[in-house]
């Protein structure tokens, strides 16, 4: 049997988020597998199929040079914007394939290693550019950024330097920091930040506890006065990973004295009811924060729980992707704690197939979480192997993720 054409594929995602830490684009990396023929129009149909106008803007970024000349010849203006890396661009015939590529209006975006940036030639074909700044520009940035602020800053090696080597309209990669990502989104009007400085968003928080999303609670409290369906709530619940931590650990607090263990977020709200659940929520709200670089953290932390949720085939069973979806989220809720996994698993009466997965390594849900973590830009090389090890479908992988990925919405303006 001919594999698929995203059998055929090494896919993995990178979220770029906006000013208002929302997802405005998903890049996804494709490398082929060896010996693999690939026509790029079938599978820009293919994605067509999945990707519509109110997702975010999706940016292909191919990993070899005949993949990337055959999306130049077949891309559309509507379709797909497709990343072209400095080190292909000099390839034989990549050039040209540029040049009328942006003759048909295709859009581009130029990405580059750190420092590098576009010739003068070349840049006016691109929309926009992709850099990775250098440690030495991330310096710069910084202290424009506390300079802006108000703050007093030392003088560094490159002082004399007064402007931040952030340019409006571009990508900035591998942002090492928070600060330099509200600088580069905030005050220089970067058009997205791929990739979230999550460990440094969450060592910020090192001396002051993290408090759940003032906006979710404020969500969760109309949903509840407005008899909104009760998987509607769950659903908001799930979204939200420290607030649903804290519903478990609520629901089975001793000073709460229900009968049974409350292993899941529904089964806590039927228990609980929505009169209570509503005060818990109140009492919460006073502390509640709107911190907005917190929300790419609890972000990615959901996407990791909804890629594992739908990659492990639950059937019918409801209560099994439930579990399923709640070992994805917790596999990251230390981070948000503060403290070990197995100090903030230990306070759930969470099943072993659960712990298994994100102690152990083992147990029946644990290749489903090394996969959605695989899938995660740059971890992606290693998704072939374990498709072959758990017997997985590396096309039906691919399909399910951009499944998952075309569920992003496009942020309100």
């Amino acid at each position: 049997m001919v594999p698929s054409t995203l059998g055929q594929l090494t896919l993995g995602y990178q979220l770029v988020w906006d000013r208002l830490r929302q997802p405005t684009a998903v890049q996804l990396f494709l490398t082929p597998v060896a010996d693999a023929h690939l026509e790029a129009a079938h599978l820009l149909r293919t994605i067509a199929h999945t990707w519509s106008a109110l997702c975010p803007t999706l940016l292909l970024t191919p990993q070899t040079t005949a993949l990337l000349t055959d999306l130049l010849q077949h891309g559309e203006p509507d379709g797909p914007q497709v990343v072209v890396q400095h080190h292909l661009l000099a390839q034989a015939g990549v050039a040209d394939a540029v040049r009328q590529a942006r003759s048909r209006s295709l859009q581009m975006v130029w990405r580059g290693p750190p420092g590098q940036r576009p010739d003068a030639a070349m840049a006016p074909l691109f929309l926009r550019t992709m850099v990775t700044l250098t440690p030495g520009e991330t310096i710069i940035g910084a202290q424009a950024s506390l300079r802006q602020t108000g703050a007093s800053v030392r003088p560094s090696v490159n002082a004399a330097t007064t402007h931040s080597p952030v340019q409006p309209d571009q990508i900035i990669e591998a942002v090492p920091s928070r600060l330099m990502a509200d600088h580069c989104l905030d005050q220089q009007g970067a058009w997205g930040v791929a990739g979230w400085p999550i460990d440094d968003v969450l060592l910020s928080h090192q001396h002051q506890p993290i408090q759940p999303s003032h906006r979710a609670i404020v969500k969760l409290i109309g949903q509840t006065d407005a008899d909104a369906a009760l998987e509607l709530i769950e659903h908001t619940l799930a979204d939200e990973p420290l607030l649903a931590y804290r519903f478990l650990r609520f629901t089975n607090s001793a000073a709460l004295g229900l009968r049974t263990s409350v292993e899941s977020l529904r089964h806590g709200l039927m228990l609980l009811g929505m009169s209570r659940f509503e005060a818990w929520l109140q009492e919460l709200l006073p502390l509640a924060s709107n911190e907005a670089d917190m929300d790419p953290v609890r972000m990615s932390m959901v996407m990791r729980a909804r890629m594992m949720e739908h990659q492990l085939d639950a059937g019918d069973e409801d209560s099994l992707r439930r579990e399923v979806f709640l070992t994805g989220m917790l596999s990251q809720i230390d981070g948000l704690l503060g403290e070990s996994l197995k100090d903030a698993l230990q306070r759930l009466p969470l099943s072993d197939r659960v712990n298994g997965a994100i102690l152990g390594n083992s147990g029946p849900y644990s290749p489903f979480l090394e996969l959605a973590i695989a899938l995660e830009y740059p971890r992606m090389n290693t998704v072939p192997s374990l498709c072959e090890e758990h017997e997985l479908d590396l096309g039906e992988v691919n399909r399910t993720m951009l499944r998952v990925l075309a569920q992003l919405h496009k942020p309100a303006r």
